[in-house]
Order: structure tokens, then sequence, then C-alpha cells
């Protein structure tokens, strides 16, 4: 079965850019001027604010994010964090090619009392098949006036069904929760807002044989912070949670002092749709090790925004219209930013079989504790996997998969049937024993020819990095200055950028023109001048050490401050004499600025720096081991 997308009844998404007419302003222009010069997180040139409209400035801005709202758009953007009430029936739907899957039954609702079932499929509604129609139609079709009845001809286990139904007030909550196979609760958040708080609260308050926790976030495109600090606390915790900077450079705590609300943890789901404060979430529970994020990597926003309006400022917005500006970036706990890298899953796998995965970690040991049967992962916390539930046909493709996106760094134990009985495993073990012959290794077949081959293998892992398309990674080859912005553009996650290329040697359709583009954009990789970037050129020494040190400034708030501490007398050190100037300051940043829990120095290079020859061509197996030491160091990587 095909799935295209959900039916989920909310309103707008945050990231959705408004298209505006001068006329339907009541913010003057100097007024906006002023908001945006006092509070926009970047600064804003002479050239923005001398835009003849408020449309024209902040289309000139450029910026998604920071948008204007008449009183009617407002109240639907905040309308889309909260609670939504419509006439109808009360279920949520997939999309599929035969059909509207329903995905969720609401209580109290007509659905409910006519008794479908979550994976009845709709196939006609008054006679009228749903099958190809997209999910607004369909949505639209069960919707109505209250009173009115509404025919649905659905499937359930082969046989065909109708049922009449008769439409009315049913509220469809922003955060919905449910229990699981008996002891695993599960909570929807499909935005953070005012209610938010309420819904987690009543789901562990209310699924008392909850045992375990999945929050699915997947989708979730963020909302209020305080609302995404205060559900994260119910695992968390009292705790600082994440770091926002303002336009002037100052950083700022945030974070709640809510007690936990259960001794178990979380296990998130995340996808592309994961973003902002959904991102602050998950960051949350990874950094305080309060559960585990499966799913894909995340959207990647590291900004957050203050909206301005009648309640904030009367004067400005006497007729309930409203501004959103970017005034902050925001740094989770560990002090790495979200931005473009968003947040790398504990397990990365495909969204859509996450659910799965997260369930087959929810297995429960015997009252008697014995370990027959029971797989154990030991990853952050001690996770059991039913042996016999994982490899049943129904439940094989998600066991695979949680397999092949176990890092080497996961410990893997199998019971011997004793109280407490375990005996370590691998993967590759468990793979052979149980005949899981589609199984893919994400790792190269040519790592184990490099000192650093297990931290390339957990690059692979994750997606960091990719090989030569035939199953190695080829760790001795030199690198080039494409091949090195593919790295890091693979490594950040960036998004394609579109348009012409900023260099004139660099072709949009290379394979690593939109990767040069992307890194050059995020003032990374710079050319080499007369608009060239000599992409075949070999990266030299001193030249990677630049680029990380920008790298590095840019994932994380604590080495920003620390190249904005530098002392003056830094670069005269004698291990940085060899290194040419311009590079000494990066070079500085990586292999002698950090310090450890007790004083000492930490060096995030392969080598010390006077083993290092600034001039010599930088290998791949290099560029790799540093990656996955500041991805890891800087808290970006889950391990």
């Amino acid at each position: 079965m095909k799935y295209r997308r959900s039916a989920r009844f909310i309103a707008l998404p945050l990231a959705l850019t408004l298209l505006l007419t001068p006329a339907a302003q009541a913010l003057t222009l100097d007024q906006a001027r002023e908001l945006l010069t006092t509070y926009y997180v970047d600064g804003v040139s002479e050239q923005v604010l001398q835009q003849p409209t408020i449309q024209d400035m902040l289309e000139a801005l450029g910026d998604p994010y920071t948008e204007y709202f008449t009183a009617e758009d407002y109240h639907a953007f905040t309308s889309s964090m909260e609670d939504t009430e419509l006439v109808g029936i009360g279920v949520s739907s997939l999309v599929t090619d035969q059909g509207l899957l329903l995905q969720r039954i609401y209580p109290d609702t007509p659905a409910e009392e006519a008794g479908l079932l979550v994976g009845d499929l709709l196939t006609a509604v008054d006679g009228r098949s749903v099958v190809g129609v997209d999910a607004d139609t369909g949505s639209q079709w069960l919707q109505g006036e209250e009173g009115t009845q509404v025919s649905v001809t659905y499937l359930r286990d082969g046989q065909e069904h109708t049922a009449t139904l008769t439409r009315r007030a049913v509220t469809i909550p922003a955060t919905y929760s449910e229990l699981w196979d008996g002891n695993i609760g599960y909570i929807d958040c499909d935005a953070f807002g005012s209610e938010t708080m309420s819904h987690f609260v009543e789901a562990m308050d209310g699924l008392t044989d909850a045992e375990h926790w999945i929050v699915d976030l997947r989708g979730n495109g963020g909302g209020d912070v305080n609302a995404s600090m205060e559900a994260a606390s119910c695992f968390t915790g009292p705790s600082v949670l994440a770091y926002l900077r303002d336009a002037s450079g100052t950083y700022g705590a945030y974070g709640t002092n809510n007690d936990t609300r259960t001794v178990y943890p979380a296990l998130v789901l995340t996808d592309g749709g994961t973003a902002s404060a959904s991102e602050l979430f998950s960051a949350g529970i990874r950094d305080t090790n309060s559960g585990l994020v499966i799913g894909g990597r995340t959207y990647g926003k590291g900004v957050a925004q203050s909206v301005f309006d009648q309640v904030s400022n009367p004067d400005y917005f006497p007729d309930g219209d409203a501004l959103k500006v970017t005034t902050y970036r925001f740094f989770a706990l560990s002090g790495a930013t979200t931005d473009t890298v968003g947040i790398i899953p504990h397990l990365l796998v495909d969204p859509a079989i996450a659910p799965e995965v997260a369930t087959l970690l929810c297995a429960t040991g015997s009252a008697d504790g014995s370990t027959e049967g029971l797989l154990r992962i030991d990853f952050g916390w001690r996770w059991y996997v039913d042996l016999d539930t994982a490899l049943a046909p129904e439940h094989r493709e998600a066991f695979v998969t949680l397999l092949e996106a176990l890092p080497v760094t996961a410990r893997v134990l199998v019971g011997l049937g004793g109280k407490e009985q375990w005996m370590d495993t691998t993967v590759a073990e468990l793979v052979e024993q149980y005949g899981l012959s589609e199984y893919e290794s994400r790792g190269f077949s040519d790592s184990d020819e490099s000192p650093y081959g297990r931290q390339i293998d957990l690059l692979a892992t994750y997606g960091i990095v990719s090989g030569s398309g035939d199953g190695t990674f080829d760790p001795k080859g030199e690198l080039t200055r494409a091949q090195l912005s593919t790295l890091l553009a693979q490594a950040l996650n960036c998004n394609v950028p579109t348009g012409e290329s900023l260099f004139s040697d660099v072709s949009m359709d290379a394979w690593y023109g939109p990767s040069v583009n992307a890194i050059a954009r995020l003032g990374l990789v710079e050319g080499v001048g007369d608009g060239r970037f000599d992409p075949d050129a070999p990266v030299t020494h001193e030249q990677f050490i630049t680029i990380m040190g920008r790298l590095a400034q840019y994932l994380s708030m604590y080495m920003d401050l620390s190249m904005q501490e530098m002392p003056e007398t830094a670069t005269s050190t004698v291990a940085l004499m060899p290194y040419a100037e311009w590079s000494r300051d990066a070079a500085w940043l990586l292999a002698l600025s950090q310090q450890g829990m007790v004083g000492n120095s930490l060096n995030l290079l392969w080598a010390p720096l006077d083993e290092i020859d600034p001039s010599a061509v930088t290998t791949r197996e290099e560029a790799a081991v540093v990656t996955y030491t500041l991805f890891s160091y800087l808290g970006v990587l889950p391990v």
C-alpha cells in the first residue's frame, strides 16, 4: 500500500510565509522599521529599511519566519497551536492508493459510536469514491453542517461495510494520547501551545499502566517555546534546556522548574517536519539523557521568534494585527545549534517505521527476572526487545531496521535464560544467527584499513558520510575542495540551493555544485579569487583546519564564546608558528582552546599541531575523524 500524506486537522504551520497586500496593514511603515531595528536578531540593513512598503521590507529581509499578520491571519496562526473545533465525525486518516486509512478514532465522537476502528479503510463517502482524492478533499467530504448525516463505506479484514453517521461538533486535540499494547503511553503532539502541558499531564496521569512513553513529534512545526520546555520537563525534570542569543549577542538560559512526571524515559519520534520548539524538546531529551530520539533528521530551524501584537504593543496593533520577528538564535543544552543541522536521532530510521522500531524497544522482562527470549540494548538506558515478537514476519522489517541503525557504541546482549544472566553479542552475530539476509550494514568494506575506522563507520551509520559508491570509503584518498564541501553539506543536512552558482567554475549541474554553493552561503568556504572556487584543488591541512574552525563556531555557542575570549597572545604559541597567519585562530580553537574536566588540554584534531604538516594534503580519513570529533564533542552527534 503506497502512502501519501496525512489528513491532520490543524491549521497553519509555523514557517508558512503569508503574502500580504499593503492595504491590509494597520501597522505603519515607521513602526515596522522601529520594531525590526530594535529586535531583529541579525541587524537590518538600510537597503531593507528603506523599502517603500512593509511587504517589500520583509521580502528584502529574506527571512521566511519574520511575518506580518492581518487580524484574521493572526487568529489562524494562534489557532494552529491549539485544539481545533470542527463539525464532522472525529477521525484522522492517511491517504493511500486504496482509500483513506483510519489512523485515529477520537473519543466521544460519531465515529467511535458507530464502531469505526483504526485500520479501517474508507473507500467511499456518500457513495463517492475517495480513491485518488487528496487529504483535504476527503476531510471536507466527511465534514459538514451539524446534524446532517454522512454515509461511509469501509473495508475491514477484506469485508465491505457501510455506516451512516450524524455529524456534530468535535474537538480535535493538538495533542492526543492513548495506551498501546497495554503498557506503552503514546502521545502525539502536533504543535506546542497553551493547552499542550495540560494534555501531557492528562495523559501521564490517566495512562497509569504505561511503563514506556512514545512522544510523536513527526510533523510538529513547533510553537510556543515555554510549552515545549514544560512538556519536556515531564521527562527531564527541572533543568536548563536551551540557550537563546539576542541581537546584542547576549546569551540567556531557558528551562523549567517542573518536576518529572514519570520514572520512565521517552522515545521521541521525529522527521523532516519536526521543527523549532519541537527540536528543542528533542534536544532536551537527548542532552539530559532522558530517552532516545528515533526517526529522521529534523528540519533544522535554529531561530526563535517574538510576536508583537495588541497585547504587547496596543498602540502599534489596535486592529488585532501582529508582527512576528526573528529575535533569537537558540542552542540546545549541549550548546549545539539546531540551525540547518537539525537534530540527528539516536536511531536514524525511516520516519514511517519509527513507531514500530520504538515499540520493539518497549518489551518488558518476566516478573521473576528471567532473561529468556530477550535482547538487551544498552544505549543511554537499558532497552529490551522480545525476540519472538521481533522475528515475527509482521515485525521483522522493523527489527532489521533497528539493527541497521544501532551505532557500534551501543552494547548488545542476549539473555541466557537465568535471572539477570546476559551474554554480550554483536549485530553481525545476530544477523547470522537469525538469518536476517535483508540486513544491510551502513559501514564501509575498507574502513578497517584506517586507524579511524570506528569513527568513519559511526558517521556512516548516521548518514553523515558516504563512500565511493562501491561500498568503500577510500580513507587514504586525498581530499579536494569539492569533496570537502560535499562532506560538510551532507553532515549539516543542508537544503539544496537553487539559482545561479556563486562561482564561475562550479556548475549547479555538477555533482558537487549544490554542496559547494550551500557551504559557501553558510560562510564556511570561500572562493580563490576572480569568482572562482577551484573545486578540484586539494585541501591542505591549514585550509582544512580553518574551515573546520569556522564549522565549530557555527555549530556551538561554546566554541563561538571561546573564539571571542581568545587571549591576545594565543596565536603566538610556538606550535602555531608553522601555520599561515590566517589559519592560526582556527588552529588555536581546535587544538589548544578547550579544556577537560580536570583542566587538561583537549585537542580536537587527529594529531598534535607539531605533528601536522600545515601544507600537506588532507586525507578523507583525517576529514572524517575531525568531523566525528567535532560533532561528538559539541553534542551534535548523539553518541
